[in-house]
């Protein structure tokens, strides 16, 4: 039965490495994943998913605009898919998270959304706050704080390596920019305590 999956974490979790190594079990069964990630995080290269480990696949792009249940549609009209692998899951509307379910109940598809619960202000994404409400099995990948503690928010560095408290919920980066931390000393980092 297929299922719609969300696999959450902070930044530096692993989750576009474990997204990795479950698309390529699929592959190695001669079965067919289909991957997605956001167009807006390119990181890694245009139309691509890549691990801090150095693995990376090819991927197909959404956008905000993108209808996902159409796009997956179309995909599964060229041929078989065993499984549809999203990253950066957290920048997907809340419309978007109603098509992928609408492609699992639907399509029979599963889909495996991978990306973060909250942003540098505690805040819920849109699409991860979506996918926590519907999501037919929620998994945490677990990340840790420099004390040791399960990591469970992350805070954003400027230039100056000082933590910043307001901005864009967005903003693209990796290692130079956010750090991920247990509650209690995010809450140290951005001054609430």
């Amino acid at each position: 039965m297929a299922k719609l999956y969300f696999h959450y974490s902070t930044m530096n979790a692993g989750k576009s490495t474990a997204l990795l190594q479950a698309a390529h079990n699929y592959e190695e069964r001669g079965m067919t994943p289909y991957l997605i990630t956001a167009l807006l995080d390119h990181r890694a290269g245009p139309s691509r998913i890549a691990s801090r480990i150095g693995i990376a696949k090819p991927a197909d792009t959404f956008s905000a605009g993108t209808d996902l249940f159409a796009q997956i549609n179309t995909r599964l009209a060229q041929g078989p898919v065993a499984c549809v692998f999203i990253d950066e899951a957290q920048f997907l509307s809340s419309d978007q998270v109603w098509q992928l379910a609408r492609a699992v109940d639907d399509l029979h598809v599963p889909v495996m959304c991978f990306g973060l619960r909250v942003d540098f202000q505690g805040k819920l994404f849109p699409g991860s706050a979506t996918l926590l409400a519907l999501a037919d099995e929620l998994r945490e990948v677990r990340t840790i704080c420099h004390c040791g503690k399960k990591a469970t928010m992350v805070v954003r560095r400027g230039a100056d390596g000082q933590t910043l408290r307001d901005g864009d919920q967005v903003q693209i980066g990796g290692n130079e920019t956010y750090v991920s931390l247990c509650r209690r000393h995010w809450r140290a980092a951005v001054g609430d305590g």
